[in-house]
């Protein structure tokens, strides 16, 4: 069956982020939140579940835990146990909870900048610091840049005393890369050296180019999962981020005590019982709609970065590995990117992210969300095109 990526969904009016808080007229392509319908099998089984008519409080079954086991063996060859796994209502909560657990106030926790805004806000509100480690800046071999670990400074903000945490970004956001099992090694080599403890969010893990593949932290060896704890969503990638579903996953008998502890002291213990569902669904049955979702979000790629190179040669395309999220960088055009996405908004109707939001190294960028329609795409690099003609 072939899944239609193409189809034109009106989204305004179902009190959505992303449409429902743009004006009349904008074109939203900022929240990293997909345009497209769900798969089959899981409108199939929360229609099943709503059709029931009682919402109370949910027990999570068996089967939730066995499709987490099962989809992370078949599609990732790693293989975890039930018992690993601990289901919690959202990525973020699930950062916070983690770095709750593993710190007190005034410990440092160290994150690779541009990253993932929500990171310093999971910091500052446990009463921690942020220690910053600038990604370094590179031009890959296909003349592309990218981005690569700066491995002296990594290693520095690794070993100050005061650094208890790092959170890992795998794939990272807004970067676009998916790391290496090389690389994954080497960050929790030190890691282990310095005793600091890995939070490795994999949010986007489904979300991988062609060529290019994941590796899950966890799976590297009993050594590095003995030191994390693993968060992952089917949310990114099957589209369902309303559903607040997501897993905390360690092997540390000790470290689950610790996150357990800190959810029951916070009530982050009832789930949303569409949210199992769609979960079970989306892993059991989901593999081929999401194998065309890959296809088509490749396809966007592929289609904006021969664009940016015909009619934007001066805006740097970063690599896209992995993420549906396109980094650019604007230091051409004199404006910030902040500024940049403030005019385009407001001249042209189109809605991009700021870089400032991920730290100081995104300041002279922006990134867009690649997952609509082409239709929807090509109509964003039309405003655009005018945009950039105004700034020339």
């Amino acid at each position: 069956m072939r899944y239609d990526f193409n189809e034109i969904i009106d989204r305004r009016g179902s009190n959505s982020v992303k449409w429902d808080l743009a004006e009349e007229g904008v074109l939203p392509m900022w929240v990293a939140d997909m345009d497209f319908r769900v798969a089959p099998c899981i409108q199939d089984a929360v229609k099943r579940r709503v059709e029931h008519g009682v919402f109370g409080y949910t027990h999570v079954p068996d089967g939730y835990y066995y499709a987490v086991v099962k989809w992370f063996e078949r599609r990732h060859h790693w293989a975890i146990k039930p018992e690993w796994i601990r289901y919690i209502g959202g990525i973020v909560p699930a950062l916070s909870v983690i770095v709750k657990a593993m710190t007190q106030p005034g410990d440092k926790v160290l994150i690779a900048t541009p990253v993932y805004n929500c990171f310093f806000s999971s910091v500052v509100n446990n009463g921690c610091l942020v220690n910053a480690s600038p990604l370094k800046e590179v031009v890959g071999e296909d003349g592309l840049p990218t981005y690569e670990i700066n491995w002296e400074d990594f290693e520095a903000r690794a070993a100050d005393p005061a650094t208890k945490v790092y959170i890992l970004c795998n794939p990272h956001n807004p970067a676009g890369r998916v790391w290496t099992e090389e690389e994954l090694r080497r960050m929790g080599d030190i890691c282990l050296k310095h005793n600091v403890f890995v939070l490795s969010d994999e949010i986007h893990c489904e979300l991988v180019m062609p060529g290019y593949k994941y590796t899950p932290y966890g799976s590297l060896g009993e050594q590095y999962m003995h030191n994390c704890a693993v968060c992952t969503s089917p949310s990114k990638a099957f589209n369902i981020a309303g559903l607040q579903i997501s897993n905390i996953i360690t092997e540390n008998e000790e470290v689950r005590a610790k996150i357990l502890r800190v959810i029951n002291i916070f009530e982050l213990c009832d789930i949303n019982p569409l949210g199992v569902e769609a979960l079970i669904a989306a892993y059991t049955e989901g593999q081929e709609w999401l194998n065309q979702l890959l296809e088509h979000i490749a396809g966007n790629y592929r289609y904006v970065l021969s664009y940016f190179h015909e009619h934007f040669p001066e805006l740097p395309v970063t690599k896209l590995e992995g993420t549906y999220l396109l980094w650019v960088n604007c230091k051409a055009t004199g404006l910030s990117g902040d500024e940049f996405c403030k005019r385009l908004k407001e001249e042209e109707k189109v809605w991009f992210n700021g870089g400032a939001m991920y730290g100081a190294a995104g300041q002279e960028y922006f990134r867009i969300n690649l997952a609509c329609p082409r239709t929807l795409l090509y109509e964003a690099l039309v405003r655009l095109g005018k945009f950039i003609e105004k700034l020339r």
